[in-house]
């Protein structure tokens, strides 16, 4: 099946699979996953191609709101909305209304009166872009929202590891870090979970409570014992910026209890994949060495997400663009 023809076929798919926003995963399905998956499959081949731009979104207008700061995310978003020929207007808290004290709903009401069609919002407060979504005919996506979900981040994962593994149901993703402040965690645990991998969680006990149990990953506190086992790693950043109080001594006692160093990947699996959402701290999660020891896919990472947001994009807003002038993706 060609690219044109898997595309229409998955806008069919989309009428009964997807709502108009994607502001979490959980609760998302394994068919729902395999949609978002087959469609980024497609255009992640499309951008291999010397001409990386299609008519697909044109005349639509999606905008960024991001009012925490962001480099890949936000540019990854704006790429993939350019490379289907959509129309891109950003806001940011800095210089914007908002500091003179708009809220942010009287803020998207304004910019929602010039016809918008999406908006891509990363925010502090978690449950933003749920509160857009019921206030908006836009599509809104979740770009981060405070300590709760960055659902295109886990996607894109997933989506690596689907290039790199075929099926990885069944197999072991040890997330390493700063769980309790990771939105990244959590997303990536209920779209794992929804898979059929077996996420297990591991660091400083202060960041990684039991009650991530209750979210159907496994707990451990031992790096050590749980990196030989695993089938993937993902080292996650300590979010300082995040941190509200001292969760371990120092950065260097982290480093020597959980960083992932050149002795430990010595013991992994033959295989393991090794994952990092970035931006890396070299010598403080990851070894420099490591990445020329075992199969790295940081890159591929960054490279797969703008395939996943155009694929978000495409399925959350190419079927009313069908509906509204009849023409084919």
């Amino acid at each position: 099946m060609n690219g044109r023809l898997r595309l229409g076929y998955h806008l069919l798919l989309m009428e009964t699979l997807f709502s108009k926003d994607l502001v979490g995963l959980e609760g998302i399905t394994k068919p729902e996953l395999e949609l978002i998956f087959s469609t980024a499959e497609t255009f992640r081949e499309f951008l291999d191609r010397p001409i990386r731009k299609l008519p697909t979104l044109r005349g639509k207008t999606i905008l960024n709101m991001f009012f925490e700061a962001s480099t890949r995310t936000q540019a990854s978003f704006d790429l993939a909305a350019k490379r289907l020929s959509a129309d891109t207007v950003s806001v940011s808290k800095k210089g914007s209304s908002v500091e003179k004290g708009e809220t942010l709903l009287d803020t998207l009401r304004n910019i929602d009166a010039m016809k918008i069609d999406a908006v891509v919002i990363r925010h502090s407060a978690p449950g933003a872009p749920h509160f857009l979504a019921r206030h908006t005919q836009a599509s809104v996506i979740n770009a981060g929202d405070g300590l709760h979900e960055h659902p295109t981040q886990a996607l894109l994962d997933m989506f690596t590891l689907m290039r790199e593994m075929g099926d990885f149901s069944g197999k072991r993703v040890l997330i390493v870090g700063d769980i309790l402040h990771s939105r990244v965690a959590r997303s990536n645990i209920f779209g794992m979970r929804a898979w059929g991998a077996n996420v297990v969680l591991c660091g400083p006990r202060p960041l990684v409570p039991e009650e991530f149990r209750g979210l159907g990953a496994e707990v451990s506190w031992d790096i050590d014992a749980e990196i030989p086992k695993a089938d993937v790693i993902m080292a996650l950043r300590i979010q300082r910026e995040r941190l509200s109080a001292s969760f371990f001594p120092s950065v260097r006692e982290y480093r020597r209890l959980f960083g992932i160093t050149a002795e430990r990947i010595a013991r992994a699996k033959e295989g393991v994949i090794l994952m990092h959402p970035g931006p890396v701290n070299w010598e403080v999660e990851l070894d420099p060495r490591v990445p020329e020891m075992v199969k790295t896919v940081i890159l591929d990472q960054v490279t797969n997400g703008v395939a996943i947001r155009m694929a978000i994009l495409y399925l959350l807003l190419a079927g009313s663009k069908e509906e509204s002038n009849g023409s084919s993706a």
